[in-house]
């Protein structure tokens, strides 16, 4: 039987999303098949609308549809702490706590020699010129807990090191409703690091 070229298409391009593999690229282009016209166009709208319409904020990364981000114009938060996180998706876990009223970096990345992916790659110089210009009081390194992500802190840690600004790292170890015995010797380790008093 014939291929239907622009049925794999499709398939080939929702099989490049992260974790979607050829199966669910299959059933996703399938599904897409038997909607109607109009909820195409629309998918396809929002497709291209995204792209045209979303960038990053030019002060701190984030997505915004602004010139910049409502958190960057906001003079009601707290514009001398920063944390620095790998990348936008990662704010919104922050603001959907509702404590912290600080600003954000975001670095698009982290530090990765498998990935190829080198400190010229990310969001540090612009990191450097908000220290230095927007008297910066403490810079919370946010990246994960990771080979890549400590890589990332560790580098940025150095680099601010003589600088008047206080470096801190999220502390990270024992989930809450975990068990001690399920946890392995490095995250017992870091949760025996970050303890604190009671």
């Amino acid at each position: 039987m014939q291929d239907l070229k622009s049925l794999q298409r499709l398939i080939d391009a929702f099989a490049r999303l992260p974790s979607v593999g050829r199966k669910s690229a299959e059933r996703m282009a399938y599904a897409v098949l038997g909607m109607d016209i109009e909820v195409v166009d629309e998918f396809a709208a929002a497709l291209a609308d995204i792209k045209k319409k979303i960038h990053q904020c030019p002060v701190c990364g984030l997505y915004t549809e602004e010139d910049q981000c409502e958190i960057c114009k906001d003079n009601s938060r707290d514009h001398h702490t920063i944390i620095v996180l790998s990348f936008p998706k990662d704010v919104y876990h922050f603001e959907s706590l509702n404590t912290y009223k600080g600003m954000y970096h975001v670095l698009n990345g982290t530090i990765s020699a498998i990935k190829g992916k080198g400190v010229e790659d990310l969001n540090i110089a612009s990191l450097l010129k908000r220290i230095e210009q927007d008297d910066i009081h403490e810079v919370i390194l946010a990246t994960d807990p990771t080979v890549d992500g400590e890589t990332t802190a560790l580098y940025i840690a150095k680099l601010l090191e003589g600088r008047n600004v206080k470096v801190t790292r999220l502390a990270y170890g024992l989930p809450m409703g975990g068990h001690i015995d399920y946890a392995d010797s490095l995250t017992i380790a870091k949760a025996l690091e970050g303890r604190k008093k009671l």
